[in-house]
């Protein structure tokens, strides 16, 4: 019976899922059949012998990897940046969206939305270059502004005690805005009924946040908390990569980084990808422990 039902509805609905296809058809190529390519992990790889030619290892490579001396280092760094872009990123594009929402001249509100979504679309490579000259402690704006104040020469970007302030804090400032559009579009479906009966009883601004926007706002924050903790350890590559130097490696070294130096500049390419499975397990277990989790504390899951 349910098989009977399930075909009635892909019938009453052949239009969308011909639209989806497309879709579905990306994921499963470049998503699904690379998986194919996990078994790399447990064997030694031999370019004659192909993927599935290699020397079964079993747990080797993993074991290896925990047992390194970089194991440590790489989990805490990469956790901490991780665990500050959670902290301080996540939060930034509600806030942003609350205040947007609080904007009531259409044009003002318009202009705002494209100034903040503006840096988004910049690239990484041009972000870490502006970043670069911005904070240059001979020839950059915040170098001079930091002299002018009797803090000296100091590199933000080389330093291991702001290298992690200044990736957070530059990530907010290009992905900010743009992250707030889902968080405006959750905000647009409120009852402007909600918002009359509120005034007429007196609410303030503040308390049309607090009790008609952000309880608006709980599915959406709780849905997107869950997602993020599916990639808590999984740092942006591209941008950590190209801020790294020698004086801030003991902190920036995070497992992306290292699993590029691993297997593409050292050619182990077994090594890399058991490191790369053991960050998506990690990954995964979050994912399904927060939507656990928040499966029991509220109504609200991924499942």
């Amino acid at each position: 019976m349910q098989s009977r039902g399930r075909l009635r509805l892909l019938k009453r609905d052949y239009q969308l899922w011909i639209m989806i296809l497309p879709a579905i058809a990306v994921v499963f190529i470049f998503n699904y059949i690379p998986m194919y390519g996990i078994q790399l992990a447990f064997r030694d790889y031999d370019f004659a012998k192909g993927l599935t030619g290699g020397e079964w290892r079993g747990l080797f490579y993993f074991n290896q990897f925990i047992d390194s001396y970089m194991f440590a280092d790489l989990m805490k760094n990469t956790f901490f940046i991780s665990l500050a872009t959670i902290v301080f990123g996540f939060p930034a594009p509600i806030i942003l969206a609350l205040i947007l929402n609080q904007i009531r001249r259409k044009r003002m509100k318009t202009l705002m939305q494209t100034t903040v979504y503006l840096p988004h679309f910049i690239s990484i490579i041009v972000m870490v270059g502006m970043l670069n000259v911005l904070l240059s402690p001979e020839t950059g704006v915040v170098g001079y502004m930091m002299k002018a104040i009797g803090l000296g020469h100091i590199n933000l970007i080389a330093s291991t005690n702001t290298f992690i302030p200044v990736y957070v804090l530059s990530d907010i400032w290009q992905h900010c805005g743009w992250n707030s559009i889902i968080y405006l579009a959750a905000l647009s479906t409120v009852d402007p009924q909600l918002y009359d009966s509120a005034r007429m009883d007196g609410a303030s601004r503040w308390q049309l946040i607090r009790y008609v926007d952000l309880p608006a706002l709980v599915p959406t924050i709780i849905v997107l908390f869950i997602l993020s903790m599916g990639s808590i350890l999984s740092t942006g590559f591209e941008k950590i990569f190209l801020m790294q130097n020698s004086l801030n490696l003991p902190v920036s070294e995070v497992i992306a980084t290292y699993v590029y130096k691993i297997g593409i500049v050292s050619n182990q390419f077994s090594f890399a990808s058991a490191i790369g499975l053991f960050n998506t397990v990690i990954n995964f277990v979050f994912l399904f422990g927060m939507n656990a989790i928040s499966k029991k504390v509220s109504d609200t899951s991924l499942y």
